[in-house]
């Protein structure tokens, strides 16, 4: 919403500068985003005088002027084809900054003739959009007066409007709350009534009430239309505003003064004599919706919902109503019947019709958040005087359709509330002034009874009046009371969930993994191919069209992350993500995850490849779960049973019996990441964190004591025999298994398959490292401690080889 000082001053009187309203304004709640200035931007320019105007010497469009300006006489090279001898323009010195062009003019020579300075367009002084030529202005301005005084500029506010109060979408509004707030005396003209001097041959008949309760109307003959005069199209183009006609430009006035929309058909164009009031039609025969031909030449598809004006009998629509008028109807300079339509509409009707049709006009965006439903008629009266004053004409008497809704009704209001609210030490004779400059009737008893006026239906009880009082005599009024001491403040307590998310957020960072924070969201095709994809877990109203279906696993969205920066040059990706996933829409549904993606794509390299990245993924992830207090011990590692999106030869799970199945990690299926559009290879891991069992013992910030072993430890090499398909690791656990108060560490150095080893099984060579921890050990207690070694390795099928 933009006005101008001036405008702003015929409804308020006031001496406050620019700098003054806005932060008057900024204080009673209405949020100030620009104030713009012209009168400082148009400092530098000056009216001058060609004194002469000959053709440049080297070049046929270009000519040295000789100008009279405000720093003496200056030549000039002009490009426009309208600089003479003896013309009056506008003249910028050299190191003036000009906001047309964005440029600060600095002296240097065009085709050999050094130009003095400039002369300049409208569109140069961003006083147009375009321009042919230079400004021709008035023989009668002197040299050396300032632009601004020439072109009468002065500041525009600009503010931003919350959608409870439209009527701050009017000029009158605005300064009603200015001077409520004391920053002047409101002086808003009112509205006189205009007799009408006959019948209105035009009539209304509403058959959609529910869309538009009230319908006002006026013919007003023997107008004649045209331009507007200079202050109507300097007040509108002030404010961004296009001048059309006079008519035009009257109700777009009348919409920025008083937050009222109206509209004008030429009463020659009709086809009938009676406008209809209807929702939307679609042809029986065909069910084909109505179309319409909008002022603004597109063609827009009407549908029920949506409310149509309508003449010939209520057959040809020529509006839609409080969005926007029909081509087929609209003024122009051979008007002379005029029907003047001043109505009121839902809404929430016109909000949809607006979202629907992409239309986002001056009338939709203030019947939207709801025109005062008081208006219609005074509308009517008000344009009506313009129109005879700007247009002449005759009017008819005003013709009334349908019922306004109800006026707001009162309700009780203690105004001690006021002070037990906010704080505010208030007489009740002050509140009682501040609620009734707003416009709020007030009956003071006990209690009080308080009735909105019919532009604030946002008022709905005693703390939106207790509101208005604070938001009127200034937040800044608002006592600071400081807090009662309560001692040293208390610390943060997470809960163990939200503890072991910081510990695996710190613990994979470290690592080298960058976290990804995504959507937990995802296209509902996506999620299909994660076992997602639900009906029950689409999104009614997604933020994008690939964001419709909760998803049920946070890979998805890994991949694709991975996948954008391999398509910017980052191939080598490490990510993880912790969030929830969605597996049905239950309250038990919902679980958290911690989600880790690589995609091994590093550099060649002349020492040859590296650790095959599956491996250390799964290293990443054990060192991960010991961090989580994960038992990784009594982990099972099982094979071929992950689910389809995994690759079925390269990745297994981690469980604790069937039934809790903690990890799936693995590379991933290249159907998957074809249809993600992503390279592969790719391999991650998802823990379920609430499958992960909590540690035992009592969490405590304080260290344990240090456990350092004052014994040299000594290592064992053991060689066995064990069939392909058997897992290494469960000989591994089943080794370490054989004395746990001994056996400090199990790891594999080598596994062979050849000349010796029976066709079928493989050799696996482990290091036991045999910590003591009472006194040295014997000769005979090693020998004990290996035959367990041997004996727990038999019970998995490893035999010792020879």
């Amino acid at each position: 919403m933009k006005f101008t000082l001036s405008w702003l001053k015929e409804h308020l009187e006031t001496d406050a500068e620019v700098d003054a309203v806005a932060d008057a304004m900024t204080m009673a709640g209405l949020e100030v985003e620009e104030v713009h200035d012209p009168v400082a931007s148009l400092a530098p320019f000056t009216v001058a005088k060609i004194v002469s105007a000959e053709r440049h010497p080297n070049a046929d469009r270009l000519q040295v002027c000789q100008v009279d300006t405000v720093d003496g006489r200056k030549e000039i090279v002009c490009g426009a084809p309208n600089a003479r001898a003896g013309l009056t323009t506008m003249y910028a010195p050299i190191g003036a900054y000009v906001p047309g062009l964005g440029v600060t003019l600095v002296e240097k020579p065009v085709r050999g003739v050094v130009s003095h300075g400039m002369l300049c367009s409208a569109s140069e002084l961003e006083l147009a959009d375009d321009s042919d030529g230079i400004l021709e202005l008035s023989d009668d301005l002197a040299v050396g007066e300032p632009a601004a005084g020439v072109f009468g500029a002065e500041p525009v506010i600009d503010f931003e409007v919350t959608p409870n109060r439209p009527d701050w979408l009017g000029v009158a509004g605005i300064a009603r709350d200015l001077a409520a707030a004391g920053l002047g005396v409101l002086k808003t003209p009112a509205i006189e009534p205009i007799p009408g001097r006959f019948p209105s041959p035009i009539g209304v008949r509403i058959e959609a009430p529910e869309m538009c309760p009230v319908f006002a109307g006026r013919t007003i003959r023997g107008v004649k239309n045209g331009p507007s005069p200079d202050w109507l199209q300097r007040r509108l183009t002030e404010i961004g505003l296009r001048p059309i006609n006079r008519l035009v430009d009257i109700t777009n006035l009348i919409t920025y003064d008083r937050a009222r929309p109206l509209h004008v058909y030429d009463v020659a164009k009709l086809v009938d004599t009676t406008i209809v009031v209807r929702a939307g039609q679609v042809a029986k025969d065909t069910g084909e919706h109505e179309h319409l031909i909008a002022l603004d030449g597109k063609t827009y598809t009407v549908d029920p919902n949506m409310c149509v004006i309508a003449d010939a009998a209520g057959e040809r629509p020529i509006g839609l109503g409080g969005v926007m008028g029909g081509e087929s109807t609209g003024c122009s300079e051979e008007t002379v019947d005029v029907f003047l339509e001043s109505a009121w509409f839902d809404p929430i009707l016109i909000a949809q019709t607006g979202r629907t049709l992409t239309i986002n006009s001056d009338a939709q965006y203030r019947f939207a958040r709801g025109v005062d439903t008081a208006s219609p008629v005074p509308g009517i009266e008000l344009a009506t005087k313009l129109i005879l004053d700007l247009c002449g004409g005759e009017p008819s008497e005003v013709v009334v359709a349908g019922a306004a809704p109800a006026l707001p009704s009162g309700f009780a209001f203690d105004p001690a509330r006021v002070g037990s609210l906010t704080g505010l030490s208030l007489s009740d004779d002050r509140i009682a002034e501040i609620l009734t400059a707003l416009g709020f009737a007030v009956k003071t008893g006990s209690p009080w009874t308080v009735t909105p006026p019919s532009w604030r239906r946002d008022v709905e009880g005693p703390a939106d009046l207790v509101e208005e009082v604070a938001r009127i005599e200034g937040f800044g009024e608002l006592p600071s009371t400081p807090l009662p001491d309560q001692g040293a403040p208390s610390r943060g307590v997470l809960n163990p969930r939200q503890a072991r998310v910081r510990l695996a957020r710190r613990a994979l960072a470290a690592m080298g993994y960058a976290e990804a924070v995504t959507w937990s969201f995802t296209k509902q095709s996506t999620a299909a191919l994660f076992g997602g994809g639900d009906e029950r877990l689409v999104v009614e109203n997604p933020i994008a069209a690939d964001l419709d279906c909760m998803r049920p696993s946070a890979l998805p969205n890994l991949i694709q992350a991975a996948a954008r920066n391999a398509a910017r040059g980052h191939a080598d990706a490490a990510l993880f993500e912790i969030g929830p996933i969605y597996l049905n829409d239950s309250p038990t549904g919902q679980r958290t995850v911690i989600a880790g993606l690589l995609a091994p794509k590093s550099a060649r390299h002349w020492g040859g490849s590296a650790e095959d990245a599956l491996f250390a993924l799964k290293g990443d992830l054990i060192a991960l779960l010991d961090q989580l207090g994960a038992p990784t011990a009594s982990l099972q590692l099982t094979q071929g049973q992950n689910r389809d999106w995994w690759h079925p030869g390269r990745s297994a799970r981690l469980q604790l019996g069937p039934k809790n199945v903690m990890v799936e990690f693995g590379a991933l299926h290249p159907r998957v990441l074809k249809a993600l559009d992503a390279d592969a290879p790719m391999l991650a891991f998802e823990i379920v964190l609430d499958a992960v069992p909590e540690p035992r013992g009592k969490a405590s910030k304080a260290r344990g004591a240090a456990n350092l072993a004052n014994l040299m430890p000594l290592t064992r090499d053991f060689a066995f025999v064990v069939e392909d398909g058997k897992a290494t690791g469960d000989l591994v656990r089943a080794v370490a298994g054989a004395d746990k108060a001994l056996i400090a560490d199990v790891r594999v150095f080598d596994v062979y398959r050849g000349a010796g080893v029976p066709e079928g099984h493989k050799s696996v060579a482990l290091e036991v490292v045999i910590q003591p921890v009472e006194a040295t050990l014997t000769e005979a207690e090693i020998e004990a401690l290996s035959a367990k070694v041997v004996a727990a390795a038999s019970k998995t099928g490893g035999q010792l080889r020879s």
